[in-house]
């Protein structure tokens, strides 16, 4: 996501537009890491030997300003998490992403124009704007056009307007051969017309994922349909909601081998940290809870949706040398 304002449907804040401000004056940000909150039981051993992904974060976010990639990194190392993929927004953030990935092995990067990112004067997306996101989608270590979609609740510029770059650089992905990272909000029925389309002109190869349907909030029913067109289904903080039903039963009833975890950070923290500045350490947060849900065990969880991020990211082995 991007920085936008987002309300769940258990009353859940998704932090907005100047959100970074507010995190970074807070006094969880002043230069000192929120604790991580996680079962004690838990060695540094079994962390680490869970191996998880963080498909989704933005580690170029103002709200990580005065904490170093260093510290986040060794958290995340720490709670079991091996591998973070840092989400562009725009043409600035996409590079960060590029930047970050370029000097951390663990980090990852995808480009691309958000929906809430077009042009604020509602001008369409221009063909050198493109091709800025095609010239940043073929540096080392990209792994994803994205995040890329439709928003009709902030409706920042026109459907047609967003509909138009959309669908652009998912022609940007095809050419470039790399997955897509869709943020889709209030706009359902579109999106899923949109990738139906896009998706019926390709054939997935060796079991490959098209993409991924970011901090999916939708029912059991749409998750089956973008999973029948060859999405994976990304759960974040907002399945340790407790009155999140609906995000509940996706996790429940959905394969393993269709779901893949991030935690949006530094947006969207999960319970019991909700509310404060989230962390890629906390998508362990996440796979617990997800285990939970389905009465199986975490490592269980681990292995198979970071098997996941590996097929959508063409890792091919979540172990293999960066």
């Amino acid at each position: 996501m991007t920085q936008s304002d987002r309300t769940t449907s258990d009353g859940g804040l998704y932090l907005g537009p100047d959100a970074a401000t507010r995190l970074r004056t807070s006094s969880v940000d002043r230069g000192r890491a929120p604790a991580l909150d996680v079962d004690p039981a838990w060695s540094p051993t079994d962390a680490v030997d869970l191996a998880l992904v963080d498909t989704h974060c933005h580690l170029d976010a103002d709200a990580f300003a005065d904490d170093p990639p260093t510290d986040i990194l060794g958290r995340a190392r720490r709670a079991g998490v091996t591998r973070l993929v840092t989400i562009g927004t725009d043409l600035e953030s996409s590079a960060r992403a590029v930047r970050l990935a370029r000097h951390h092995h663990e980090i990852w990067a995808t480009v691309g124009i958000d929906p809430n990112d077009l042009p604020v004067d509602g001008s369409p997306m221009t063909a050198a704007m493109l091709t800025a996101v095609e010239t940043l989608a073929r540096a080392p270590r990209v792994v994803a056009i994205g995040e890329i979609g439709l928003d009709y609740y902030w409706n920042r510029t026109s459907h047609e307007v967003q509909r138009a770059a959309f669908e652009a650089q998912l022609d940007l992905a095809i050419r470039v051969g790399l997955p897509v990272v869709i943020h889709s909000r209030d706009a359902d029925g579109d999106t899923f017309g949109v990738l139906r389309a896009w998706a019926s002109a390709q054939a997935t190869g060796a079991g490959r994922p098209l993409g991924v349907l970011h901090c999916f909030a939708g029912d059991v029913a749409l998750a089956e349909r973008y999973v029948g067109l060859g999405f994976l289904i990304s759960l974040s903080g907002i399945v340790t909601f407790k009155s999140n039903a609906q995000t509940h039963a996706v996790a429940r009833e959905l394969p393993l081998e269709a779901l893949v975890l991030e935690t949006d950070a530094p947006y969207l923290a999960p319970h019991p940290n909700r509310g404060r500045r989230n962390e890629p350490a906390y998508v362990r947060l996440i796979a617990e809870h997800v285990a939970a849900l389905r009465g199986e065990d975490v490592a269980a969880v681990a292995r198979a949706t970071s098997a996941n991020a590996a097929r959508l990211f063409r890792w091919g082995d979540v172990g293999a040398a960066a």
